[in-house]
């Protein structure tokens, strides 16, 4: 039985992880605003997701080394972590930036925790509790009143597309980073902060062959870009980007979701499009209506609950196949797993 006796300094710690996973949503919500400039200046999104997706794995080289047996355990969870979870999702989220205003841009992304429990229901064919329905539910209408669709999808349609897209590879990374949190075929469980240097450093890789950074317009990194008239050096807005906006969120999410339980941690990075969107108000002039700010409010909500919900353990069941009743209180199976890890 396992001890569930206070253990001495848990509140402390518990108000420690807390900040961290303040500090990591804080960190992420914090790239679109920096971002923006630097493409509205003349840089390539895709060129922008480079920089800081090399720049990032260039400062992470030293856990990457410190965890390559990981290389040769998982493969393929580097691999799908690199091209999704790293690549994919910033690549995408920077695309529709320079289309779409940062906050809306964000609350869709935010619609991956609803995703994930699509993913749960359809492909991996587990019953979702009606809690999380509900939940999607709610994320999808809140998204309708943020784009107002009833005036014709007033934001530019391409760019809710590649908002999607990079919905739909952060789907990827909870469901990689689910994965990878376990034990498989004998394999012990992959330490986060290895899968985070070498999806960084496979992105960059990746990146490299897409954008093609030799033709980028490396002088606007010398000069300035502007925040709502105001100039800023392109190198300190780059600074924010790798130092700040990557690896600080990234380390101090997977740090915040190894103290916390991740549905806590996922909770609070939800506060992540809240920071964004506040942001780009106030350092970009990216003002939304009160419409459009209640659906963004609507998009979390949902978001809350799809995330917090449990998928229905299956029944179990007897040598025969029939099924058994599950004493009351027990969990059973990996129904009271979280149906995906929030923490980028």
């Amino acid at each position: 039985m396992r001890d569930t006796s206070p253990v001495p300094g848990a509140p402390r710690a518990r108000t420690s992880a807390l900040a961290l996973a303040l500090l990591s949503a804080f960190a992420f919500g914090g790239s679109g605003v920096a971002a923006k400039p630097l493409i509205e200046a003349g840089l390539e999104p895709l060129h922008v997701t480079w920089l800081r997706v090399a720049g990032a794995a260039l400062v992470l080289l030293p856990l990457a080394w410190r965890h390559r047996n990981l290389l040769r355990e998982r493969p393929g969870l580097l691999l799908g972590f690199g091209l999704l979870a790293v690549a994919g999702v910033q690549a995408f989220y920077f695309a529709a930036l320079s289309r779409i205003p940062v906050g809306v841009a964000l609350l869709i992304e935010y619609l991956a925790p609803a995703l994930v429990l699509v993913w749960v229901r359809f492909v991996q064919r587990r019953p979702v509790t009606r809690a999380a329905a509900v939940g999607v539910v709610l994320a999808v209408g809140g998204l309708g009143c943020v784009v107002e669709v009833w005036s014709g999808l007033r934001f530019d349609a391409l760019g809710l597309l590649l908002a999607l897209g990079a919905a739909c590879c952060q789907v990827g990374y909870f469901v990689l980073s689910d994965h990878g949190s376990e034990e498989t075929d004998g394999r012990p469980a992959a330490d986060p902060l290895g899968v985070i240097a070498y999806g960084l450093l496979i992105g960059a890789v990746v990146l490299t062959v897409v954008a093609r950074p030799w033709g980028m317009d490396w002088d606007v990194l010398g000069g300035t870009a502007e925040m709502d008239g105001t100039p800023v050096r392109a190198l300190v807005l780059l600074g924010w980007i790798v130092l700040v906006a990557t690896v600080t969120a990234y380390l101090t999410g997977v740090i915040s979701v190894r103290m916390l339980s991740p549905q806590v941690a996922g909770v609070v990075a939800c506060l992540e499009a809240v920071i964004a969107t506040v942001l780009a108000w106030v350092l970009l002039g990216e003002h939304l209506s009160a419409v459009q700010l209640a659906g963004g409010a609507i998009v979390l909500l949902g978001a809350f609950i799809a995330q917090r919900s449990t998928p229905k353990a299956p029944p179990a069941r007897d040598e025969e196949g029939r099924a058994v009743a599950v004493a009351s209180g027990e969990p059973h199976g990996d129904g009271d797993r979280p149906s995906g890890v929030s923490a980028r």
